[in-house]
């Protein structure tokens, strides 16, 4: 142990203590959950300088930083290649190469799906995933729940490949650039890494996930049927799941009726009410009528509901019932409408929001059926529910006015609906250009965040993408959840905390072999993972790793790509935004997520630990 290396302070300092505190607060924070997780960074961005913990010049450089940019370039860049149709191609080749055979169906799907996670963030890769399997579990009648783990695990294992694959590497660097300004005289300069420095580790991580799938995945996953999502959305999918089953009918409101006055909301609020999906009013007829919108004398209603549930409605509210549809058949044209199913993801602006207050069906013309939580169907009620990340929700709506609103990103299409939004021609242009930004990040001529960003812009500037769908495709959560985060673990390293508790650490190990150092704190970093996100424990963990590390006598880097490498391995919690996106579409339960992603967890620690060690 190379003890002079280090400061020799071993008392906490005032800094100490008040950074140490505000780590405390950051991980009951992010458990409670009273606040969301970009708020909460925000706010200790603010107190970290309020204290002058960090200094004034350097509290917002964050948001300036490689990692934030690199993060925002990846994102417009994944929604450009979306934009060409590419998952559609993507869809049909994997179907043509596995001809329909479960196992190379999974075993392929999860493969690209874990390579593409490369060059993208990981929710943005499920988010382009979700139809995409859904058409292949569709046209090959494998089951949903037996597809979307695999992917979601692999894409978790495929952001380890590069330095942009996921936000712990691409925060790494800066990280290492903020531990060069504090080190001990006579220690070396940390290099910070090239883009492709992981790949060999991802590989690997990437193999062993493919093959434990293809070993085990019949076993794991071979008793999971699609309960909540079903390959051809039938009818009888929808009455199976949600209680939605019938036929659309119209219904003339007569003089004598007492929905007369009513408001859209108060009629389906009565009792055994059908699902109410239009209104014709006078000559205006639109699907998703809003709740305050009045039925008056010669109102058409265009319902859902089975014919003796209709029938009925009608009888006890003198309405006139029309089997055939003279006023809605266009509206209600299958290439044009029909009921899909999203998800909300946890960077959603509708979490803790409720129907009432989001009021789609004003905003979007979007009709909400019902609500799947858990294992319960919310269907009547349900409108003063809030919303929470992983929700299922039930649509009624016009498929071009569904891709418009899934455009804002605060919910994602899990039903492979038709569109016109798609710029196929612009395929190959897109292709070019991401190939050429990655060329560029390799050349080491020009910075990551450079070359990434040029890409993004040369997207926009070709047509590829408008200014408008590039920054709706940021997750402006993420951005803020990083930019927030990376100067507390500035604090942590600049105060001398880390280095403190380095001391306290090699106090106690001094004498244990590197490997064992590595291993306590990649399982410390799993756990504190689960708690204060990927995000947290790499702002937090890596400076300590750092000076552990010098401590010992060994070198840094090693162990803080341990570190960075370790904070995604969140293969069994819902706090993973990737397991949170298709917990509800495969209607996994945390016990199924324990049974397949905690032996995971620990040949990912063996396999990354161990490839660290062989090639640094």
């Amino acid at each position: 142990m190379d003890q002079e290396l280090l400061d020799t302070t071993t008392a906490l300092t005032p800094d100490m203590m008040v950074v140490l505190a505000l780590v405390g607060f950051t991980m009951v924070m992010f458990v409670w959950e009273k606040l969301r997780a970009d708020v909460t960074a925000m706010l200790v961005l603010v107190l970290l300088g309020l204290t002058g913990l960090v200094s004034s010049d350097q509290i917002f450089q964050g948001f300036a930083g490689n990692a934030v940019i690199s993060v925002t370039a990846t994102m417009m860049l994944g929604a450009g290649l979306d934009r060409t149709g590419l998952m559609n191609r993507i869809a049909i080749w994997l179907l043509r190469h596995s001809k329909g055979v479960e196992e190379r169906l999974v075993l392929y799907t999860s493969a690209v799906a874990g390579l593409i996670s490369s060059t993208m963030q990981n929710p943005s890769v499920v988010a382009l995933f979700l139809p995409v399997a859904s058409r292949l579990s569709a046209r090959s009648g494998v089951a949903l729940s037996r597809l979307l783990l695999p992917i979601a695990i692999c894409v978790v294992l495929g952001g380890s490949l590069t330095m942009v694959g996921n936000s712990p590497q691409i925060m790494l660097n800066d990280l290492l650039e903020q531990a060069n300004r504090n080190l001990p005289s006579g220690v070396a300069t940390l290099q910070t890494l090239p883009m492709f420095a992981p790949t060999p580790i991802g590989l690997a991580l990437l193999a062993v996930g493919l093959i434990y799938f293809r070993v085990f995945g019949k076993r794991l996953l071979g008793g999971m049927t699609d309960k909540n999502v079903t390959p051809a959305r039938t009818e009888s999918y929808y009455a199976n799941t949600y209680g939605i089953s019938g036929e659309i009918y119209e219904l003339t409101v007569t003089s004598e009726s007492p929905l007369v006055g009513m408001s859209i909301r108060e009629a389906e609020a009565q009792k055994g009410a059908p699902l109410l999906l239009a209104l014709k009013s006078g000559n205006e007829a639109r699907l998703a009528p809003p709740g305050n919108e009045m039925i008056w004398v010669g109102s058409v209603l265009g319902v859902m509901g089975t014919r003796e549930q209709v029938s009925d409605y009608a009888q006890n509210n003198l309405l006139r019932l029309h089997t055939r549809l003279r006023h809605f058949a266009d509206l209600f044209n299958p290439s044009r409408t029909g009921i899909s199913e999203a998800v909300i993801p946890p960077t959603s602006h509708f979490i803790d929001q409720t129907l009432d207050q989001l009021r789609l069906r004003r905003r979007h013309n979007i009709s909400v059926l019902a609500i799947y939580r858990g294992s319960d169907v919310h269907r009547e009620d349900f409108r003063s529910l809030p919303l929470r990340a992983g929700d299922m929700l039930v649509f009624h709506s016009v498929w071009r006015d569904l891709a418009t609103a899934a455009a804002h990103r605060d919910f994602v299409v899990v039903t492979d609906i038709p569109t016109d939004e798609q710029r196929p021609h612009k395929l190959w242009l897109a292709m070019t250009i991401f190939a050429v930004s990655l060329g560029l990040a390799l050349s080491h001529q020009i910075s990551v965040p450079v070359a990434l960003m040029s890409g993004a812009i040369a997207m926009v500037l070709t047509g590829v993408l408008s200014m408008d769908e590039a920054y709706a495709s940021i997750s402006w959560k993420t951005v803020f959840l990083m930019a927030g985060i990376l100067p507390l673990g500035w604090a942590v390293d600049s105060s001398g905390l880390a280095n403190y508790l380095a001391q306290q650490v090699m106090a106690r190990l001094g004498d244990m072999p590197d490997v064992v150092l590595q291993s306590a704190l990649a399982v410390l970093t799993v756990i504190m993972g689960l708690v204060v996100s990927h995000v947290g424990a790499t702002a937090i963990m890596v400076p300590i790793a750092i000076n552990i590390a010098i401590s010992a006598g060994a070198p840094p880097l090693p162990f803080a790509m341990i570190i960075a490498l370790s904070a995604s391995n969140n293969l069994i919690s819902t706090s993973n935004t990737v397991l949170t996106m298709v917990s509800g579409p495969g209607n996994y339960r945390s016990a199924d997520l324990m049974r397949v992603g905690l032996p995971l967890t620990a040949l990912y620690l063996v396999v990354v630990i161990a490839m660290v060690n062989l090639i640094y």
